[in-house]
């Protein structure tokens, strides 16, 4: 495949040139897609609300042109014209073709935004905890054992997939943005917290910061023994897998993950993998080979993505390639209820069904997976089956996490719904309410 302009080149000859490509390369990436004059200023329009960020590799090596638009890493990383409200397009189409004032843009782009559920399952009022004299900016704690931050340096990705659950991350509105940058502040809330054995360092992509930047947040946590692990939440495998290969601070970057484990402190590598073909690179093998060599063990999850990955064939095939090259298959993930939902959400249903028609066909070491699971304000919700009983037809479902952890692994029943896409849309079956009410 042959990239625009001189990015190819760039990344062929050295194997290390980062190059991010933006909202104004839309409209030369999308026509090389075959999109219309039309198609692509309502791309673009999209793109006002929901960010668009990707890199020379992921255009190089991972998207299929002869198959553009329709290709699904293209569809992973590029704004569709219908991912959003026809009326809204509509709107921010018209300022885009006139040449609207930009505060003008943003404005009518913001208005949308804000009905996207830009914070979903209660993160801004129900995670963020009080210590000391406030709140730990860029902290949060949902259960009991896990606390998650987010580095200020590290709210941004070497590509943004388009339904990206933390979109609101990378638009810019201060308000809508968690991030820290006082590594003390968090090893001593965890310090204070005994019950706390694992903290996951989140975003964006963790894997975004320099070595010696993320070793700010992470040397200090080394200190306290009550940790049992530090989780590393990224998508750098798939869409940047020369960050452990060839980056000027590689070699330094898997000497600190060797230095965590030396530690006696487990490391999780959480690598989100959409779609096989993210799997296909050589570099990739490398990357996978040089950090499992660390001691680190790299997790693999993604969430289930209409027109994207909605066939069992397709994580079948991702769970059975992750776990010949040593990775652990830990989560299939349901579209969160924010941004483009209704856009690539597949019903619960459909995912159960997808679920299990991969899960039966791989060996045991696969079947570390769990899912169809909902990231929900309660806790995290497991799709188990649809069952026939006492004449009704229910949902099987229980928590795998939960706010109140009596309720974790208690199976509790909804009644069926064909269209229903999250745990909000289920009613309780053979209950007045559900156990968390």
């Amino acid at each position: 495949m042959t990239l625009v302009n001189d990015a190819a080149p760039e990344v062929r000859s050295t194997g290390r040139k980062f190059r991010a490509f933006t909202a104004k390369h839309l409209d030369e990436l999308t026509a090389r897609a075959g999109l219309s004059p039309e198609e692509q200023l309502a791309t673009r329009a999209v793109a006002t609300v929901l960010p668009f960020r990707t890199n020379a590799y992921v255009l190089e090596e991972l998207i299929d042109w002869t198959a553009a638009p329709d290709d699904p890493i293209y569809r992973l990383v590029f704004p569709q014209p219908d991912m959003l409200p026809a009326e809204d397009v509509a709107v921010l189409s018209d300022l885009l073709c006139r040449e609207a004032p930009k505060a003008e843009v943003e404005a009518a782009a913001n208005r949308v935004r804000m009905k996207l559920n830009p914070h979903p399952a209660g993160q801004m009022e129900l995670n963020i905890p009080s210590f000391g004299d406030g709140k730990v900016p860029g902290l949060q704690h949902k259960y009991d054992e896990t606390v998650l931050y987010f580095p200020k340096q590290g709210q941004t990705c070497h590509a943004y997939c388009t339904y990206c659950f933390r979109w609101a991350q990378f638009i810019g509105e201060p308000d809508l943005k968690m991030a820290g940058d006082d590594s003390h502040q968090l090893r001593d809330y965890v310090a204070a917290h005994p019950e706390v054995t694992s903290v996951l360092i989140t975003g964006g992509d963790a894997m975004i910061m320099g070595e010696s930047v993320l070793r700010r947040y992470l040397e200090p946590l080394l200190e306290l023994e009550q940790l049992e692990s530090i989780r590393i939440g990224t998508k750098s495998l798939a869409y940047w897998p020369q960050k452990f290969v060839t980056d000027p601070d590689a070699d330094d970057m898997l000497r600190l993950f060797e230095q965590i484990v030396e530690s006696g402190k487990n490391l999780a590598f959480m690598a989100h993998f959409s779609h096989p073909r993210e799997l296909e690179p050589l570099v990739l093998t490398e990357a996978v080979r040089r950090i499992r060599d660390t001691g680190a063990v790299i997790r693999t999850q993604a969430p289930l993505i209409r027109s994207i990955n909605d066939d069992p064939k397709i994580w079948e095939t991702m769970w059975r390639t992750q776990t010949r090259m040593g990775m652990v298959p830990y989560y299939m993930f349901v579209e969160r209820d924010t941004g483009p939902q209704d856009y690539f959400a597949v019903p619960l249903a459909e995912a159960y069904e997808i679920f299990r028609n991969a899960y039966k066909n791989v060996s045991g070491l696969s079947r570390t997976v769990r899912g169809p699971s909902m990231s929900a304000t309660p806790g995290k919700v497991c799709v188990d089956g649809v069952l026939d009983l006492f004449g009704e037809r229910v949902f099987q479902l229980h928590f795998i996490q939960c706010r109140d952890a009596e309720l974790v692994n208690k199976p509790f029943f909804a009644k069926y719904d064909p269209a229903a896409i999250w745990l909000d849309d289920l009613k309780p079956a053979f209950a007045d309410r559900f156990p968390w009410q």
